[in-house]
């Protein structure tokens, strides 16, 4: 079935019911960092790549909740409204009684992380430099199959890469361009970096350059941490754009 999102139907979010009080902050909080925008206050969320849109809509709140929409839009031509196919239900509604069933928890839903959750808090470790916070997103005895030469560990390895980035680049961000949970706590997520070359990175010293590159990882979760992970970067092409009028480091 093809649902048509036009203006028509996406009211002002006025009500300010319990309901959509707590759909709106968990859409903030988890759809703001990738890089999704609401439109005005109503209930739909786009994800703007020019040539094509990331969809995401929440139903009207009814008795049994609220449902939500996920889908892309190709914009091939010009069209007054958008289009999403909705391909299955995921899970049933829950009747809604009170606030006291969806807690809130440091500002976001107190859920159990989810493997794609745990996956993308590692990509935020390297936007905030928070080098800690690998011990709350991998095992102490992660299995690092990309690892860097001079790491004794798996661990080391990863706190030394959210360091170099950390100290080699500003405005870091990261932006998932797909992701996909697989069987037995596996994820794969393919993301964009762009930042600021502003200090020492991989031999080079601070150029001003600006940084856009893309990678994959594939990660295996287990008991919400990483356990095992492979990550492929575009390590040439950011070595020629932080090289470009750069002196060595």
């Amino acid at each position: 079935m093809v649902v048509s999102v036009g203006r028509s139907i996406l009211p002002d979010m006025a009500d300010r019911s319990p309901v959509l009080r707590l759909v709106t902050s968990a859409a903030r909080e988890s759809l703001k960092p990738l890089g999704l925008a609401q439109r005005g206050r109503s209930r739909l969320w786009i994800d703007d790549h020019g040539w094509w849109l990331g969809v995401v809509e929440f139903t009207p709140p009814r008795t049994a909740g609220s449902g939500l929409y996920v889908g892309a839009m190709w914009l091939w031509h010009d069209v007054d409204h958008l289009a999403l196919r909705v391909d299955a239900v995921r899970t049933g509604p829950e009747l809604f009684r009170t606030e006291d069933q969806c807690t809130l928890q440091s500002g976001a839903w107190a859920v159990t992380d989810t493997a794609l959750r745990v996956a993308a808090r590692n990509l935020e470790l390297y936007d905030t430099g928070n080098v800690a916070g690998a011990d709350e997103v991998f095992t102490p005895d992660v299995i690092d199959h990309n690892p860097a030469s001079d790491t004794a560990s798996g661990i080391d390895g990863m706190r030394a890469l959210i360091a170099a980035v950390r100290d080699g680049f500003t405005d870091t961000q990261h932006r998932i361009l797909f992701q996909q949970e697989l069987p037995g706590g596996g994820v794969v997520l393919h993301w964009r970096m762009t930042g600021t070359h502003t200090g020492d990175a991989f031999g080079f010293a601070a150029s001003a350059n600006p940084v856009d590159i893309t990678g994959t990882d594939i990660v295996r979760v287990t008991d919400g941490k990483i356990t095992e992970i492979y990550h492929v970067e575009e390590l040439l092409k950011l070595t020629q754009q932080i090289s470009t009028g750069a002196q060595p480091a």
